[in-house]
């Protein structure tokens, strides 16, 4: 059984926070199913912006979230991460933004593809 986005984001809040970083929810999306994307903001200008990774790098029906990096380059600038949010906002309106500050750029995240 898969977890609830609702349940998803405030655990990964919740980790991240005890991990010793700051962890905010930016966007609330639909409690149920909605999209997460979470953006590792490292104090120096640069981000990492997470998001679901594609289902054809799931083996076997498995039903945890996993997630992948969606820009090529380690960190990218945060007027890129910002674009490719509102972009995502425009296709779906329902999705959930997750911003957590860390210099090392840890997501806190369990499965990242």
């Amino acid at each position: 059984m898969r977890l609830t986005s609702e349940f998803f984001v405030s655990a990964t809040i919740r980790r991240a926070e005890l991990g010793g970083a700051f962890a905010a929810l930016r966007r609330r999306g639909s409690a149920q199913s909605g999209t997460v994307f979470v953006v590792v903001d490292r104090l120096d200008g640069t981000c990492i912006l997470f998001g679901p990774a594609p289902q054809s790098l799931y083996e076997g029906g498995d039903s945890e979230r996993a997630f992948t990096r969606l820009h090529k380059d380690e960190a990218v600038a945060r007027d890129e991460v910002e674009a490719r949010l509102e972009k995502e906002i425009r296709f779906d309106p329902d999705i959930w933004i997750v911003e957590i500050e860390a210099r090392d750029g840890q997501a806190f995240l369990d499965r990242i593809l």
